[in-house]
């Protein structure tokens, strides 16, 4: 099977069958995979159901085998006692025979006896757990989650500069509960990274294998399958000589390995092709030669332009403010400018960034507050989804990976009064403000640089909901992140992180109605434990009195 030039499919077999040469090395996998793409979020809260539900099974399991082993002993009781009357009666045949009682007894063994042991062997002990599995299997995670949770794993890994013995010895911060890759698990990390044409996480999860399996790790996976998959993978970003040595790795190890033999003779010819035009150029065009080849190594081209910024921002290494800057943030008791419900109570507030102002509200939200929001939630949650902005249409995205449920006022006494705080608070009117957003990012939950708000090119965002663009955001943090998780604004380098009981609130649109384009942020990824936020985005209609507008564009 072809897939172009320097490409057939192997795992089937047209992959076997004899090529021309020059027609490319032999590809593994299949080729439509790389037409599908998967990205499924793994939401702490349904994987709990999973952890339970594998625990029954586990039980389920352990009575199937004490089933088994209680038949068993039934037949080793049985053959014991049959062993010591058989070689008594074989010793003096005739003799034992010649008691009525023992030749009555054998026939009664071979006509009665051994059917019913031959019926007790074949009883099926396993039907009580074939039934649990078959009901259970119904809510098993498939393909595409496992994919889902090898991307995440490929998505932690390049945020947060892991190389892969950290994550493959589980060596991350804050975890309580330590685990560790096998030489398998990096396998599949490798082949799946393979399957999506992500030929950089292939090899370094392929050398990863390698390497554990070289240190004597004892696995079901062969070297010659992870030097099949590594060496196309370092082919495929340019490294022919390094390809070259791990196919003769391979072949030294199964000799008659009819794909390596061919790729070895293609990489042979390839090579041989560009000695005979190096002769034919010049030493500067040999360079520029080298360099096309080099160049491909890495990570593939982002479609993301901020990615590296937004990354490092993850990270934790932000723009630093100025000595001067940072002392015009403070923190203060607030009361909602007057706020009646406020005066004699104000809440704790402090200053996170300066432009834009972004304002972090200290023990606003309290325990079992948090509790009832995702009680309410957690039946609801599914895939978050974002405003196409052409349409207006909700629908999901691979750059926001969570999974997120909508709770309105009426539903609960503790929402009204969670969106009544809100309003106290900010001054601004949220009866026509979107539902409260709650969401949900487990292990590689993320949410990519984004606008909240509606640009002047996408003028029917919001057009359903008739109350005008998003002008301000208000992000509750429902729970501490062991690692990661940060909210980050790439445009300023401002990086705010999850405390629990804690809300942030900025505007996304001047007083003007303009939009402030430096509000563009993102939900790094969760490294470590789970987070919990929820979300009001306000909207512009309601507000003419409370922010009336300005005559600047942008102040």
């Amino acid at each position: 099977m072809r897939t172009g030039r320097g490409a057939a499919v192997a795992g089937s077999s047209s992959s076997q069958q004899p090529r021309e040469r020059g027609s490319g090395p032999t590809r593994l996998g299949s080729a439509s995979a790389l037409s599908r793409v998967y990205d499924f979020f793994t939401s702490i809260g349904h994987m709990t159901d999973l952890i339970n539900t594998e625990k029954d099974l586990l039980t389920s399991l352990k009575d199937y085998i004490k089933a088994e082993e209680s038949k068993l002993e039934q037949i080793k009781k049985w053959a014991e006692k049959l062993d010591q009357l058989t070689d008594t009666a074989t010793k003096d045949p005739e003799g034992f025979l010649g008691h009525p009682v023992n030749a009555f007894k054998l026939m009664k063994r071979l006509n009665t006896e051994w059917a019913e042991l031959e019926n007790l062997v074949l009883k099926d002990m396993s039907d009580g757990f074939i039934s649990n599995m078959t009901i259970q299997r119904q809510y098993f995670p498939n393909d595409e989650d496992q994919t889902g949770a090898a991307k995440a794993l490929l998505r932690l890994q390049d945020t947060y500069n892991l190389d892969t013995d950290t994550l493959s010895r589980g060596n991350l911060p804050g975890v309580k509960h330590k685990s560790f890759l096998t030489a398998g698990d990096c396998f599949e990390l490798g082949r799946i990274a393979y399957t999506e044409a992500d030929y950089y996480h292939t090899e370094l999860w392929m050398e990863q294998a390698l390497k554990q399996l070289d240190d004597g790790e004892v696995s079901a996976i062969e070297k010659t399958s992870v030097l099949d998959y590594l060496s196309y993978a370092v082919y495929q970003q340019g490294d022919l000589d390094k390809a070259m040595m791990l196919t003769k790795q391979l072949l030294e190890l199964d000799p008659e390995h009819q794909r390596a033999n061919g790729n070895l003779k293609y990489f042979e010819y390839i090579m041989s092709k560009e000695k005979e035009a190096n002769k034919s150029t010049t030493e500067a065009d040999n360079q520029t030669d080298v360099e096309s080849k080099t160049k491909k190594k890495g990570r593939a081209k982002d479609y993301l332009p901020e990615r590296r910024k937004y990354e490092k921002l993850c990270r934790g290494e932000g723009v630093r403010m100025t000595p001067k800057r940072q002392k015009s943030l403070f923190c203060r008791y607030y009361d909602g400018n007057g706020n009646p419900r406020y005066i004699l109570g104000p809440v704790k507030q402090e200053d996170e960034w300066d432009k834009p102002r972004i304002v972090r509200f200290l023990d606003i939200i309290s325990d079992e507050e948090i509790a009832t929001v995702k009680e309410l939630a957690k039946p609801r949650l599914r895939r978050a989804t974002i405003s196409n902005p052409i349409t207006g249409v909700l629908e999901t995205a691979h750059y926001r990976i969570s999974k997120s449920a909508w709770l309105s006022g009426y539903e609960s006494p503790v929402i009204s009064r969670i969106n009544t705080r809100i309003q106290d608070l900010t001054g601004l009117d949220v009866s026509t403000a979107e539902e409260l957003q709650v969401a949900n990012y487990g292990v590689g939950g993320q949410y990519e640089p984004h606008f909240d708000f509606a640009r002047k090119d996408e003028p029917d965002a919001f057009k359903e909901l008739g109350t005008g663009n998003r002008i301000a955001t208000w992000l509750f943090y429902m729970s501490d992140v062991s690692a990661g998780g940060a909210t980050v604004f790439p445009e300023v380098g401002a990086s705010v992180w999850p405390k629990k009981g804690t809300a942030v609130f900025w505007y996304n649109l001047f007083p003007s109605g303009e939009g402030d384009y430096s509000t563009r942020h993102a939900a790094c990824p969760v490294l470590v434990g789970n987070k919990w936020v929820s979300n009001k985005w306000i909207h512009e209609r309601g507000q003419e009195f409370r922010r009336p507008c300005s005559l600047s564009e942008f102040k």
